[in-house]
């Protein structure tokens, strides 16, 4: 399992140059404590190597990426518009000129995408407060020992009851539909599709009783944690039976079209998975291309498998749908995905092989951190049309009407980690920032959908700015920030933890600390001097040493709601004094991504622990 990813703020200096050289490759780069490091000629012939050579017209048939009001550079030239309709632009693009992804043909007859976009994401109108959620952890009575989109119904009926205006969710994206379960929403086979462990059986049509095993079910229930093994089992089955009654509905033929392409491939990717394994890199040769004429013969030959597979997605677009209503879910987009699995299928062409991406060294990660993933290759994206990229972000998107970037520094600068080599010994390379970024506002203008930008780690120059140009929220965290929360920016998102930091009842009792040094190898000392910087922040406004965990909840929460900031999050954990945090990063032995919430979700209106943080944040006390 890949070391889970986590940070702390760092900013590089402003002075610093990196020495980019022309494939991207920043050769320098500074360290926690500011001190320079040459990356090694070794690391920068093989990503050299990996990263290749792009075509000689790359620069005449990329995408333009533009707003309104700037001058395309391209002279005149003839726009097919999305909508079918023509106009003919020379020089500045006219301020009414429709937003959105076209085809352009220049004088010479090349033609290449046009992306308009506003170069702004849209904003909620007004500050509000939401929870956070490990939704796989947040289980109900009638839950089959996981949350599943129910249960988010559920919770999103609960908010608005309280006043709340969001919920922010882990990732909710598939994993490859064979056993072992993958645990780390973020290390998903796709960012374009949902994992349908999240489906509420009894709402599939087509669902009878008799599919389900009660026993089996009833001793899921009980488990202490998520076994997303033999929950997988029983869904899949109850599944299975449910489409073989319903799963030739027209409405689902219907929208099965409108997906085209993208939702084939994965599902014939799934159905490839099932007998061949969840990596395609170790099938028979024949199927591992995407477009060969043996993979279509496949889809053919096991249209039913397919079709289950597409069926699914169908279900889980209609539940979540039916979850959020009109309330902002804002969803997760990991970093990368699995290198075996259906994105990197679809796309290995696009992707680095032989690279992972991870970070250097740093204040909390002494060796660095290697997350697991393949990088997209950006010359190779932008001769994609960026269509990997855009795909993702409005995937995640879709029916929810939020979108957190996890690592967005990703999108200016990733760090490679060639195979076989250690987290330090990587480099960084660059991205057409400034591309992705006016792609994400498009996306979100369409969708109406708020974007949180996860910044915490090394920061370098610009960055803040860039995002504070197309209104992405930063992500300030308590246990991160020196300055006191009624100090932070308005354009942020305000928590007092995350889901790989200390909850507060943890933190407070020293069971976090205890955890810590039972599951990794941090020195002792380390361990207990960064409890300290922490509980030096959670104590700043004099919260008395033998207070309860309930106090010290509240303590924290009484400092985050100073907060200005126009998202203002509570995390579940800390509302049910959960004393372990989701994930320790860096860990395999412990059961990472698989602690239940102690209180059931149908039960969290009857905490008065729970409603402590919704007053706070409500402001009633």
């Amino acid at each position: 399992m890949p070391m889970a990813r986590v940070g702390h703020r760092q900013r590089v200096s402003a002075d610093f140059d990196g020495g980019i050289d022309a494939w991207g490759i920043q050769h320098r780069w500074l360290d926690a404590a500011d001190a320079e490091h040459e990356v090694a000629d070794a690391t920068v012939d093989r990503l050299r190597t990996v990263i290749g050579e792009p075509p000689v017209d790359l620069e005449a048939t990329a995408p333009v990426v533009t707003r309104p009001g700037r001058d395309l550079g391209l002279g005149r030239v003839q726009v097919t518009c999305e909508d079918g309709s023509e106009r003919v632009v020379d020089g500045v693009l006219p301020a009414d000129f429709p937003l959105g992804y076209h085809q352009l043909r220049t004088a010479d007859g090349t033609e290449r995408r046009l992306v308009v976009s506003p170069g702004r994401c849209w904003l909620p109108p007004q500050a509000t407060w939401g929870w956070t959620v490990q939704l796989y952890a947040a289980r109900s009575a009638a839950s089959w020992g996981i949350g599943d989109l129910a249960d988010l119904r559920t919770l999103r009926t609960w908010t608005e009851g309280d006043g709340g205006g969001f919920l922010l969710v882990n990732p909710l994206h598939a994993v490859a539909p064979t056993l072992p379960q993958e645990a780390s929403p973020y290390l998903p086979a796709t960012r374009r599709f949902r994992n349908p462990l999240y489906l509420r059986v009894e709402e599939v049509p087509g669902h009878e009783p008799v599919d389900v095993d009660v026993d089996a079910v009833r001793t899921l229930a009980a488990e202490s944690l998520v076994d997303r093994d033999a929950a997988w089992t029983l869904k899949r089955a109850a599944l299975a039976a449910a489409h073989a009654r319903s799963g030739g509905d027209d409405a689902f033929a219907v929208w099965r079209a409108g997906r085209g392409d993208a939702l084939e491939g994965f599902a014939t990717w799934s159905a490839l998975a099932e007998e061949h394994g969840p990596d395609w890199r170790r099938w028979p040769e024949a199927l591992q291309d995407p477009t060969s004429a043996d993979v279509a013969a496949y889809r053919e030959a096991h249209a039913g498998e397919v079709g289950f597979h597409a069926w699914l997605q169908w279900q889980l677009d209609e539940q979540l749908r039916a979850a959020t209503g009109a309330l902002t879910v804002i969803q997760d987009l990991p970093i990368g995905v699995s290198g075996g699995g259906a994105d990197a299928w679809v796309w290995q062409d696009t992707l680095a092989q032989g690279i992972t991406v991870g970070a250097p060294p740093d204040a909390l990660n002494t060796l660095g951190q290697d997350w697991g993933s393949p990088p997209l290759t950006p010359w190779r994206l932008r001769a994609a049309d960026y269509e990997p990229f855009i795909e993702s972000v409005r995937g995640t998107i879709a029916g929810a009407g939020g979108l957190r970037i996890d690592h967005v520094m990703g999108l200016f600068r990733l760090w490679w980690i060639p195979d076989g080599s250690g987290a330090a010994d990587g480099a960084y390379v660059r991205y057409p920032s400034d591309d992705l970024l006016d792609i994400v506002a498009l996306e979100s203008h369409r969708a109406r959908a708020v974007v949180v930008g996860e910044d915490l780690g090394t920061v370098e120059p610009g960055v803040a700015e860039a995002l504070a140009e197309r209104r992405i929220l930063s992500y300030k965290v308590l246990w991160f920030e020196e300055d006191d929360p009624a100090q932070w920016p308005g354009a942020a998102l305000a928590a007092v933890t995350t889901h790989d930091l200390p909850t507060v009842a943890g933190l407070w009792t020293g069971t976090d600390a205890e955890d810590q040094l039972e599951a990794t190898d941090m020195p002792e000392a380390d361990v207990r001097r960064g409890r300290a910087d922490l509980l030096e922040k959670l104590t700043r406004d004099g919260l008395a040493e033998g207070a309860s965990a309930a106090e010290a909840v509240a303590a924290a929460y009484r400092q985050l709601v100073r907060a200005p900031s126009l998202l203002v999050s509570l995390s579940l954990e800390d509302a049910v004094l959960e004393q372990r945090r989701p994930n320790v990063p860096g860990t395999t032995e412990r059961e990472n991504w698989r602690i239940l919430l102690p209180v059931p979700v149908d039960e969290l209106g009857a905490s008065e622990d729970v409603a402590r943080l919704v007053r706070l944040a409500s402001g009633e006390v």
